[in-house]
Protein backbone atom coordinates (compact mmCIF):
# COMPACT_ATOMS: atom_id res chain seq x y z
CA UNK A 1 0.00 0.00 0.00
CA UNK A 2 1.28 3.41 -0.96
CA UNK A 3 1.35 6.10 1.33
CA UNK A 4 -1.22 8.70 1.10
CA UNK A 5 0.23 11.81 3.34
CA UNK A 6 -0.03 12.91 6.44
CA UNK A 7 -2.30 15.70 5.23
CA UNK A 8 -5.41 15.43 2.65
CA UNK A 9 -6.78 18.04 0.66
CA UNK A 10 -9.79 18.01 -1.39
CA UNK A 11 -12.73 15.99 -1.28
CA UNK A 12 -13.64 14.90 -4.52
CA UNK A 13 -12.20 12.06 -6.68
CA UNK A 14 -9.25 14.42 -7.05
CA UNK A 15 -7.57 15.15 -4.23
CA UNK A 16 -3.83 15.51 -3.09
CA UNK A 17 -1.65 14.35 0.22
CA UNK A 18 1.12 15.85 1.83
CA UNK A 19 3.68 14.91 3.97
CA UNK A 20 7.38 16.10 4.82
CA UNK A 21 10.00 13.56 4.89
CA UNK A 22 13.57 13.66 6.35
CA UNK A 23 15.50 10.64 5.09
CA UNK A 24 18.75 11.76 6.29
CA UNK A 25 20.93 12.03 3.62
CA UNK A 26 17.93 14.37 1.74
CA UNK A 27 14.65 15.68 3.05
CA UNK A 28 12.26 17.74 1.58
CA UNK A 29 8.25 17.75 1.34
CA UNK A 30 6.25 14.69 -0.60
CA UNK A 31 3.49 15.80 -2.38
CA UNK A 32 1.04 12.41 -3.56
CA UNK A 33 -1.73 13.44 -6.29
CA UNK A 34 -4.58 11.00 -5.85
CA UNK A 35 -7.22 9.73 -7.75
CA UNK A 36 -10.60 7.46 -6.57
CA UNK A 37 -10.38 3.98 -8.72
CA UNK A 38 -12.93 1.68 -7.48
CA UNK A 39 -14.05 3.54 -4.44
CA UNK A 40 -10.46 3.79 -3.24
CA UNK A 41 -7.89 6.83 -2.96
CA UNK A 42 -5.02 5.75 -5.02
CA UNK A 43 -2.04 7.36 -5.25
CA UNK A 44 -1.33 8.56 -9.37
CA UNK A 45 1.56 11.08 -9.06
CA UNK A 46 4.02 12.08 -6.70
CA UNK A 47 6.44 14.34 -6.19
CA UNK A 48 9.59 14.17 -4.02
CA UNK A 49 10.71 17.70 -3.59
CA UNK A 50 13.84 17.29 -1.92
CA UNK A 51 16.67 19.28 -1.74
CA UNK A 52 19.27 16.98 -3.18
CA UNK A 53 18.02 14.34 -5.54
CA UNK A 54 14.26 15.84 -6.44
CA UNK A 55 12.45 13.22 -8.34
CA UNK A 56 8.61 12.24 -9.31
CA UNK A 57 6.58 9.32 -10.06
CA UNK A 58 4.13 8.22 -12.83
CA UNK A 59 1.68 5.68 -11.01
CA UNK A 60 3.96 4.53 -8.15
CA UNK A 61 0.80 1.99 -7.88
CA UNK A 62 1.16 0.57 -11.61
CA UNK A 63 3.98 1.24 -14.08
CA UNK A 64 5.83 3.57 -11.41
CA UNK A 65 7.40 5.41 -14.24
CA UNK A 66 10.60 7.96 -12.20
CA UNK A 67 12.10 10.73 -13.17
CA UNK A 68 14.70 13.29 -11.98
CA UNK A 69 13.84 17.00 -11.50
CA UNK A 70 16.91 19.08 -12.84
CA UNK A 71 16.99 21.60 -10.24
CA UNK A 72 19.63 23.41 -12.92
CA UNK A 73 17.12 23.59 -15.31
CA UNK A 74 13.85 24.14 -13.53
CA UNK A 75 14.69 25.58 -10.43
CA UNK A 76 13.27 25.04 -7.48
CA UNK A 77 11.32 21.63 -7.05
CA UNK A 78 8.52 22.75 -5.36
CA UNK A 79 7.65 25.41 -7.01
CA UNK A 80 8.11 23.30 -10.93
CA UNK A 81 5.39 21.02 -8.99
CA UNK A 82 2.98 23.13 -8.18
CA UNK A 83 3.14 24.89 -11.47
CA UNK A 84 2.77 21.27 -13.02
CA UNK A 85 -0.40 20.71 -10.52
CA UNK A 86 -1.54 24.16 -12.74
CA UNK A 87 -1.21 23.78 -15.96
CA UNK A 88 -0.57 19.80 -16.81
CA UNK A 89 -2.33 17.94 -14.22
CA UNK A 90 -4.76 16.26 -16.80
CA UNK A 91 -1.65 15.26 -19.03
CA UNK A 92 0.21 14.02 -16.14
CA UNK A 93 -2.72 11.46 -15.02
CA UNK A 94 -3.21 10.29 -18.77
CA UNK A 95 0.63 9.42 -18.76
CA UNK A 96 0.35 7.44 -15.29
CA UNK A 97 -2.12 5.13 -16.79
CA UNK A 98 -5.40 6.73 -15.40
CA UNK A 99 -7.21 7.68 -18.40
CA UNK A 100 -10.21 7.74 -16.98
CA UNK A 101 -9.42 10.22 -14.32
CA UNK A 102 -7.84 12.71 -16.44
CA UNK A 103 -11.52 14.39 -17.45
CA UNK A 104 -11.29 15.09 -13.46
CA UNK A 105 -8.13 16.51 -13.07
CA UNK A 106 -9.20 19.95 -14.63
CA UNK A 107 -7.10 23.18 -12.77
CA UNK A 108 -9.92 25.19 -13.24
CA UNK A 109 -12.51 23.19 -11.97
CA UNK A 110 -9.92 22.36 -9.20
CA UNK A 111 -8.47 25.70 -8.38
CA UNK A 112 -9.66 26.59 -5.27
CA UNK A 113 -8.26 23.22 -3.70
CA UNK A 114 -4.80 24.15 -5.59
CA UNK A 115 -5.06 26.82 -3.58
CA UNK A 116 -5.44 25.89 -0.59
CA UNK A 117 -2.44 23.09 -1.19
CA UNK A 118 -0.20 25.74 -2.41
CA UNK A 119 -0.61 27.44 0.63
CA UNK A 120 0.18 24.19 2.70
CA UNK A 121 2.42 22.82 0.97
CA UNK A 122 4.55 26.47 1.54
CA UNK A 123 4.17 25.66 5.30
CA UNK A 124 4.82 22.42 5.59
CA UNK A 125 8.07 22.98 3.35
CA UNK A 126 9.26 25.78 5.61
CA UNK A 127 8.46 24.42 9.28
CA UNK A 128 9.52 20.74 9.05
CA UNK A 129 13.10 21.22 7.53
CA UNK A 130 14.79 19.59 9.44
CA UNK A 131 18.34 21.26 10.45
CA UNK A 132 20.37 20.80 14.09
CA UNK A 133 22.75 23.36 15.89
CA UNK A 134 25.53 21.52 17.95
CA UNK A 135 27.62 22.78 20.53
CA UNK A 136 30.75 25.00 18.58
CA UNK A 137 33.29 22.85 20.69
CA UNK A 138 35.99 22.81 23.46
CA UNK A 139 38.81 23.95 21.04
CA UNK A 140 38.89 26.52 18.85
CA UNK A 141 41.41 26.86 16.16
CA UNK A 142 41.10 30.05 13.68
CA UNK A 143 42.12 29.13 10.00
CA UNK A 144 41.55 32.59 8.18
CA UNK A 145 37.75 32.73 6.85
CA UNK A 146 36.44 29.27 9.13
CA UNK A 147 37.30 27.92 11.88
CA UNK A 148 37.70 23.95 13.80
CA UNK A 149 36.01 23.96 16.87
CA UNK A 150 36.86 20.91 18.58
CA UNK A 151 34.81 18.78 21.13
CA UNK A 152 34.60 14.94 22.89
CA UNK A 153 30.59 14.23 22.26
CA UNK A 154 29.21 11.35 24.56
CA UNK A 155 25.79 10.35 23.61
CA UNK A 156 23.63 8.33 24.96
CA UNK A 157 24.49 5.34 22.63
CA UNK A 158 27.70 6.62 20.76
CA UNK A 159 30.92 8.62 21.64
CA UNK A 160 33.61 10.46 20.03
CA UNK A 161 35.25 13.61 18.77
CA UNK A 162 33.17 15.99 16.68
CA UNK A 163 34.85 18.66 14.49
CA UNK A 164 32.59 21.41 13.85
CA UNK A 165 33.82 23.83 10.66
CA UNK A 166 32.56 27.14 11.43
CA UNK A 167 31.99 30.36 9.72
CA UNK A 168 30.69 34.27 9.88
CA UNK A 169 27.33 34.35 7.99
CA UNK A 170 26.16 38.03 8.39
CA UNK A 171 27.21 39.16 12.03
CA UNK A 172 26.20 35.38 13.65
CA UNK A 173 28.92 32.37 13.66
CA UNK A 174 27.14 29.32 11.43
CA UNK A 175 28.42 25.70 11.66
CA UNK A 176 28.66 25.46 7.45
CA UNK A 177 30.14 21.52 7.86
CA UNK A 178 30.10 18.75 11.05
CA UNK A 179 32.48 15.61 11.33
CA UNK A 180 30.78 13.37 14.21
CA UNK A 181 34.11 10.63 14.43
CA UNK A 182 31.70 8.51 16.18
CA UNK A 183 32.92 4.51 17.25
CA UNK A 184 29.41 3.32 16.41
CA UNK A 185 27.99 5.48 13.47
CA UNK A 186 30.07 7.88 12.32
CA UNK A 187 28.77 10.58 10.02
CA UNK A 188 28.92 14.01 8.87
CA UNK A 189 26.67 16.89 7.63
CA UNK A 190 26.65 19.16 4.99
CA UNK A 191 24.86 22.53 6.21
CA UNK A 192 23.71 21.60 9.52
CA UNK A 193 22.07 24.60 9.77
CA UNK A 194 20.90 25.21 6.65
CA UNK A 195 20.20 21.10 4.60
CA UNK A 196 21.51 19.27 6.90
CA UNK A 197 22.60 16.70 4.54
CA UNK A 198 23.55 13.65 6.76
CA UNK A 199 25.99 10.69 5.34
CA UNK A 200 27.70 7.93 7.15
CA UNK A 201 30.95 6.36 7.17
CA UNK A 202 31.61 2.96 5.78
CA UNK A 203 33.74 1.86 8.93
CA UNK A 204 35.08 -1.20 6.85
CA UNK A 205 36.31 1.11 4.33
CA UNK A 206 37.68 3.85 6.68
CA UNK A 207 38.29 1.92 10.17
CA UNK A 208 39.61 5.26 11.80
CA UNK A 209 36.79 8.18 11.15
CA UNK A 210 39.05 10.45 13.22
CA UNK A 211 42.02 9.95 10.52
CA UNK A 212 39.36 10.02 7.43
CA UNK A 213 38.41 13.68 8.68
CA UNK A 214 42.17 14.62 9.21
CA UNK A 215 43.08 13.43 5.82
CA UNK A 216 40.09 14.70 4.21
CA UNK A 217 41.44 18.31 5.37
CA UNK A 218 44.86 17.73 4.58
CA UNK A 219 43.78 16.74 1.35
CA UNK A 220 42.77 19.78 0.10
CA UNK A 221 38.67 18.51 0.38
CA UNK A 222 37.71 21.59 2.49
CA UNK A 223 36.91 24.14 -0.07
CA UNK A 224 34.55 21.52 -2.31
CA UNK A 225 32.52 20.50 0.57
CA UNK A 226 31.69 23.83 1.84
CA UNK A 227 30.56 24.46 -2.11
CA UNK A 228 28.59 21.61 -1.71
CA UNK A 229 26.86 22.68 1.54
CA UNK A 230 26.00 26.16 -0.04
CA UNK A 231 28.83 28.24 1.30
CA UNK A 232 30.68 28.97 -1.85
CA UNK A 233 32.14 32.62 -0.41
CA UNK A 234 33.92 30.79 2.89
CA UNK A 235 35.13 28.02 0.09
CA UNK A 236 36.61 30.63 -2.11
CA UNK A 237 38.09 32.46 0.90
CA UNK A 238 40.04 29.63 2.06
CA UNK A 239 44.00 29.86 1.73
CA UNK A 240 46.00 26.34 1.19
CA UNK A 241 48.67 28.00 3.42
CA UNK A 242 46.36 29.25 6.39
CA UNK A 243 44.70 26.01 6.29
CA UNK A 244 47.63 23.74 6.25
CA UNK A 245 49.39 25.77 9.14
CA UNK A 246 46.77 25.32 11.49
CA UNK A 247 46.14 21.48 10.49
CA UNK A 248 48.46 20.24 12.97
CA UNK A 249 47.05 21.96 15.93
CA UNK A 250 43.71 20.58 14.96
CA UNK A 251 45.03 17.17 14.94
CA UNK A 252 46.82 17.71 18.06
CA UNK A 253 43.81 18.72 19.68
CA UNK A 254 41.91 15.98 18.61
CA UNK A 255 44.22 13.40 19.07
CA UNK A 256 44.67 14.23 22.59
CA UNK A 257 40.87 14.90 23.47
CA UNK A 258 40.27 11.31 21.99
CA UNK A 259 43.05 9.76 24.17
CA UNK A 260 41.63 11.63 27.36
CA UNK A 261 38.35 9.52 26.66
CA UNK A 262 39.56 6.28 25.76
CA UNK A 263 37.70 3.64 27.50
Amino acid sequence: MAELGDIIIGDGPIKFGLEYRDELNDQGLCLHALGEVDGEDVEILRFDCFDHVPHYHYGPMKKNERLLLDKTTEGDPLEWTLDQLRNRLAEMYSRAGYEELAANADSDALSATLDELEAKARQMSRDNRSTVVHNRGDVIVEAGPIRFGIEFRELANDRGIAIHVLGDVGSEEHELLTFDCFEVAPHYHYGPRAKNQRLYLDMTASPDPLRWALDLFKGGKLAPMLERAGYPDHAAGLKPSTIAARLDEVESASLELQAANAK
